[in-house]
């Protein structure tokens, strides 16, 4: 699949069948798997052969599924959690630890602002957050001798602010650590952060890879290309004796391709179990089939709604890198030449108040804690997803009190206008 282009890859990635098999992936509802003897499945608890004995690690269908991503990202090997959270939080504590420090870019979900600002703190891990509009000065400033991995996201949401994946790839290598991209808006059809230096990248696959609102998920995909061994010292964890795997060196034993996935798997899916469920990999890989399909039809709607809302006299701002002018636009240029994605970030005048009139008088658009799907849904991250943060906090995330994010579906653009220019007639 190597050689095929990503709408291939889309399509049919990650899975091959043989003859007289399944020609739609399976589904292996099944918790245990059986073997002849105890010797055989010993060496699975080893991790000296590969196969499957409890499907809180791992599951064939979820592996078909998350070979697809990997081949989608252009990564060496990947895994499926319960969630977007979950994802970010295994490849996070993968490799941080009591007593690590991180640097993140202060334009983030909230949810994972409050992962790592509170959660992650309350074990002993601390985070410097910067600007995505950094400068390498105060990129550089940020790392400390103890700082193990660099975060931070294609688009953020819901500011959409871009990053400067190569400005932050080049800082976290500089001082020996990985650089982590939540992808989950560009998807690896409109960006694939890999190819910018990027080492590890994961997703909410609740969002434009399903698609259609149906199931939870989240993955992690590794590049394969950060050198562990070279800098040892700061990953003991994966350069070191495994204890519980009698002493195994996971970079030594499965290498740059293997060692961050099969790590995460053995240690933290082991003991955390945050797999995602066979049935929801199962329809994840439906919204796969068809993404490269929908990323086009959602940029479309997303640009035209963008368009129409920049002209309007009771809209203050509209973010959207796909302006001219938009702050980010020339980022996006270079980053994502063929479109962002569907969201729409914009600010009324009148703030929160006539934020929440707009949103009472949608018909079409539905108020919803959920973006990125087939249906256009819209919510006030003030006051849902980033209520947890303060004002200041709000204010250097990009996300003012009276923001509205809207996530353009794929119905017709002239009814989402419509829908739009008649709520606004309200405020």
């Amino acid at each position: 699949m190597s050689d095929y282009r990503i709408e291939t890859k889309c399509v049919q990635g990650g899975y091959t069948p043989g003859n007289g098999e399944p020609r739609q992936i399976p589904i292996v509802q099944s918790t245990t798997f059986k073997y002849d003897t105890g010797e055989d499945m010993g060496k699975l608890f080893d991790l000296e052969a590969s196969g499957y004995f409890y499907t809180r690690l791992q599951n064939p269908t979820n592996d078909y599924v998350a070979a697809k991503i990997a081949a989608l990202e252009g990564g060496t090997a990947a895994m499926l959690t319960s969630s977007g959270q979950a994802a970010n939080f295994f490849a996070m504590f993968n490799l941080a630890s009591c007593g690590d420090h991180m640097v993140a870019s202060s334009s983030i979900y909230g949810g994972t602002f409050n992962l790592i600002s509170v959660t992650m703190a309350k074990m002993g891990i601390e985070t410097t957050f910067v600007s995505p509009d950094c400068t390498d000065e105060e990129l550089n400033a940020a790392f400390r001798p103890n700082t193990k991995l660099v975060f931070g996201e294609t688009i953020a949401n819901p500011a959409l602010t871009v990053l400067d994946i190569e400005q932050f790839a080049k800082a976290a290598h500089a001082h020996g650590v990985p650089l982590i991209i939540d992808n989950t808006f560009a998807t690896p059809v409109n960006c694939r952060p890999f190819e910018w230096g990027a080492d590890i990248v994961t997703h909410s696959t609740t969002k434009y890879m399903d698609g259609h609102g149906v199931g939870v998920g989240g993955a992690i995909v590794d590049s394969g290309k950060f050198d562990w061994m070279a800098h040892a010292d700061k990953f003991p964890g994966l350069c070191t004796p495994d204890e519980s795997y009698h002493g195994i060196t996971y970079a030594e034993k499965f290498g740059m391709a293997g060692a961050f996935i099969t790590k995460c798997t053995a240690q933290l899916m082991r003991d955390f179990g945050s797999i995602q469920s066979p049935q929801n990999a199962f329809y994840l890989n439906l919204g796969l089939e068809s993404l490269h399909v929908r990323m086009a039809r959602h940029c479309e709607n997303g640009q035209a709604v963008a368009e129409f809302l920049q002209q309007h006299p009771k809209v203050s701002h509209v973010s959207y890198c796909g302006l001219p002018g938009d702050k980010y636009h020339e980022r996006a240029k270079k980053y994502l030449p063929n479109g962002s994605c569907g969201v729409v970030s914009f600010e009324l005048k009148g703030g929160r108040e006539a934020a929440s009139v707009f949103m009472n008088s949608l018909r079409l658009a539905a108020i919803e804690t959920h973006v990125a799907d087939a249906r256009t849904c819209c919510l006030n991250p003030a006051s849902t997803t980033h209520r947890q943060m303060t004002d200041e906090q709000l204010k250097a995330a990009g996300v003012p009190a009276g923001l509205v994010r809207m996530s353009c579906g794929l119905e017709s653009a002239d009814d989402l206008i419509a829908d739009i220019a008649q709520a606004l007639e309200k405020v």
